[in-house]
């Protein structure tokens, strides 16, 4: 015997590190021959009826899909994005029907919850399964079994499969939009300061707003700047408006903020050239530059190989007003004037402050909300005299005196321009109070 033969721990240590390295070569091997495709029918009709709402329960009702993508960056793979109880569903697979020989091919799933659940026990999750190398199927069942009747399933249309070329520079990436929304007018304004920064499209994800914010979300809709995604994550579980578990019985935190953020990365991978993932209520501020366009070509250039830039978030409290920009006839429109809020808290001793991105979506491949979890290429962290991102919120240091915080005009850099299209906005939704 080799291992016997050799008197040396040297040896020894080097004869097991080989034979773990051949277990574990083989234990791969079979992983990924576990994982193939395999013909399970021939001579097939694809049936079944096609899905088309946003989030779509399985029969177990522990499983649901928002929506599959493929995506080849390293293998020729179907991404499902998806929301899953992380114990209770061990196992899925993927039934691909491929045209026009009728083959069904079922492939078992790697099923990767994000791990950025904040204790819920439900998360986000990646169900990712190799497709068949002779076919490219354009849509894909799921169940938890390798056996059974494809016509009883939902089939969903795989996104992705043909690569275009950007339709748009800017992607913003909002969600989600809960709580009977009625900040209308602030809501205007970071849409206009989006459109003057470079943005062409707002994606955002719906649960429901007020009947006031219906009319605005329709105008910007028609106007082509808006894509609505329906949301209602409510209707199939029990939702959190925390971002961390209560323990109070709900089973997602923030109304799957995080599942709603990934999806609109891959719904958005071939495109857009970035995507920018932030709430309604922050602006990333160009302090050097004039616009978003201008800012990215500059912070790639000094960042080679960068494809997520983290920017610093900075509270704007609406409770202290400057007494400029009051304009009469936006005092009738519900919500927050931000031209009026340009005192910031200071950074808070020992407290690193959250951050928003703008990444690269095809290097991207999970998100979180303040950090991406898996990608491919660098971060970096945008110094905030380059940008820094205007959160008109609630007070998070609300004890400090006003001379405590500090006076930051750069949004008044924009306000000519930002005052014109907003009340353009509301005259054309008849919002604004009439002369």
């Amino acid at each position: 015997m080799l291992c016997a033969g050799k008197k040396s721990y040297f040896a020894a240590a080097v004869c097991i590190i080989t034979v773990t390295s051949m277990l574990a070569v083989s234990y791969l091997r079979l992983q990924r021959l576990s994982h193939q495709p395999k013909v399970i029918q021939e001579g097939r009709r694809c049936r079944g009826k096609i899905a088309n709402s946003t989030i779509t329960a399985l029969k177990d009702n522990k499983t649901f899909i928002i929506s599959p993508y493929f995506d080849d960056r390293e293998s020729k793979v179907t991404r499902l994005i998806g929301i899953v109880h992380h114990e209770d569903v061990k196992q899925l697979y993927c039934w691909f029907c491929c045209q026009p020989n009728g083959k069904i091919y079922v492939s078992k799933a790697k099923i990767d919850v994000h791990s950025d659940r904040f204790g819920f026990p439900y998360g986000a999750a990646d169900i990712v399964c190799l497709e068949p190398e002779n076919c490219d199927p354009t849509h894909v069942s799921i169940h938890q079994s390798s056996h059974g009747n494809i016509d009883q399933l939902p089939r969903f249309e795989i996104k992705n499969r043909k690569a275009e070329t950007f339709s748009v520079d800017f992607t913003v990436c909002i969600s989600a939009m809960f709580g009977n929304y009625n900040n209308v007018l602030q809501f205007i304004q970071s849409m206009e300061m989006y459109k003057i920064l470079g943005v062409q499209k707002v994606v955002i994800y719906k649960n429901n707003c007020s009947h006031l914010m219906e009319k605005v979300l329709k105008f910007y809709v028609e106007e082509g700047t808006v894509e609505i995604i329906p949301w209602p994550i409510n209707s199939h579980l029990r939702v959190s408006s925390e971002w961390h578990f209560m323990q109070d019985g709900t089973h997602i935190g923030y109304y799957g903020q995080i599942t709603a953020l990934n999806d609109c990365i891959y719904r958005n991978m071939e495109r857009s050239k970035f995507v920018v993932l932030n709430d309604a209520d922050e602006i990333i501020l160009p302090l050097k530059h004039p616009n978003w366009k201008t800012m990215m070509n500059s912070l790639q250039e000094q960042n080679p190989g960068t494809s997520v830039f983290l920017f610093e978030n900075h509270i704007f409290p609406e409770t202290v007003s400057s007494r400029m920009f009051n304009i009469s006839s936006w005092n009738t429109v519900p919500g927050v004037n931000i031209l009026q809020h340009v005192y910031r808290e200071p950074d808070r001793k020992d407290v690193i402050n959250p951050r928003k991105m703008i990444v690269d979506p095809r290097k991207v491949i999970q998100t979180s909300v303040h950090s991406v979890l898996h990608a491919y290429g660098n971060s970096a962290n945008v110094p905030m005299d380059v940008a820094l991102i205007y959160h008109c919120r609630k007070a998070l240091q609300r004890d400090l005196p006003r001379e405590s915080l500090i006076r930051d005009t750069t949004l008044w850099r924009y306000n000519s321009s930002l005052i014109m299209n907003v009340n353009k906005v509301l005259s054309q939704t008849m919002l604004q109070a009439q002369k």
